[in-house]
């Protein structure tokens, strides 16, 4: 069984940085792509990012793809999601994923053999 936990989350100012990061345990590192997603209050859950099993592809939602970078270091275990200009509309609950090692049809999809609890980013103006 595979654990995701996530952290790095919090409440911040518009145009402030965050960096979140995915743990996994349970699994061998390269055995899943791995894929961020987000909910806002009264939305539902959409597609932020996510990355192959080997690191070479990156997925971006269109609404941060130019202001978010994933990575993996599977030395560690960990994904993370470097956010960069943060704004009140990057509010909600972010969610790590695993998914298949071959799958690629991320963007907008939600989709996760297993997912992690969530952390809280909160973006104020």
């Amino acid at each position: 069984q595979v654990h995701l936990e996530e952290s790095g989350g919090g409440s911040v100012q518009t145009g402030d940085s965050l960096r979140l990061s995915c743990t996994a345990s349970g699994g061998a590192p390269n055995d899943f792509a791995m894929g961020w997603f987000r909910q806002a209050p009264g939305k539902e859950r959409e597609f932020v990012a996510a990355i192959s099993w080997n690191g070479k592809n990156t997925y971006y939602g269109k609404s941060v793809e130019d202001r978010f970078a994933i990575s993996r270091d599977d030395a560690k275990n960990t994904v993370h999601l470097q956010m960069n200009d943060l704004i009140p509309e990057d509010t909600g609950v972010y969610y790590c994923a695993a998914d298949d090692p071959d799958y690629t049809d991320w963007v907008g999809s939600v989709t996760g053999d297993y997912w992690g609890q969530g952390t809280q980013v909160t973006v104020s103006s």
